[in-house]
């Protein structure tokens, strides 16, 4: 049993991690074995995430005052949270692919940058692309137009060309 002290640094520590984590996943887990804990906190970390299991009174009294004080009140069961400052949409897409593997891991809220979402939610973040995915496609999106000029301007050469030497072939034109 933990000293009222030890609860209280707890507690403080849950609470600075809760004012930096700008995206944070509730979850719940039951009857987890330790080789399940063991891969989904590698997932986690893979997914640039922490994960931590929490007990349901200190993260109440520590989310107080925090962006994730709507999704910390009133919990029940086995609780723990996965959290990033990075990119949200990949941790989102580690859990769910976890969670589709292990049916006792369960999703209660979710909070990307301060608005709260329902399991729905969470599962419709997983799906969207990633931020490197949507790079990509921007910096695609960008240099088209500049591909597409280039090749125009090639094709206007190509074609001058073409009408010259097919003038010269057929004696239009001197040589």
């Amino acid at each position: 049993m933990k000293k009222k002290s030890e609860k209280h640094a707890d507690v403080q520590s849950l609470q600075e991690m809760l004012q930096k984590a700008q995206h944070l996943f509730l979850t719940g887990f039951d009857k987890l074995t330790v080789a399940q804990d063991f891969e989904l906190r590698k997932t986690v970390r893979q997914a640039g995430g922490s994960y931590q299991v929490i007990k349901n009174t200190l993260a109440e009294k520590a989310s107080a005052g925090t962006p994730a004080e709507a999704i910390l009140q009133n919990l029940a069961g086995m609780s723990s949270i996965a959290y990033t400052a990075a990119d949200p949409v990949s941790l989102a897409k580690a859990l769910t692919t976890y969670a589709k593997n292990n049916p006792t891991f369960t999703f209660k809220a979710g909070m990307v940058e301060g608005h709260v979402f329902n399991v729905a939610g969470i599962e419709a973040l997983a799906t969207m692309p990633s931020k490197e995915e949507i790079y990509a496609k921007l910096l695609y999106l960008i240099n088209a137009p500049a591909q597409r000029l280039v090749t125009a301007i090639n094709g206007v050469g190509r074609n001058v060309a073409a009408v010259i030497d097919q003038g010269c072939k057929e004696n239009k034109f001197p040589a």
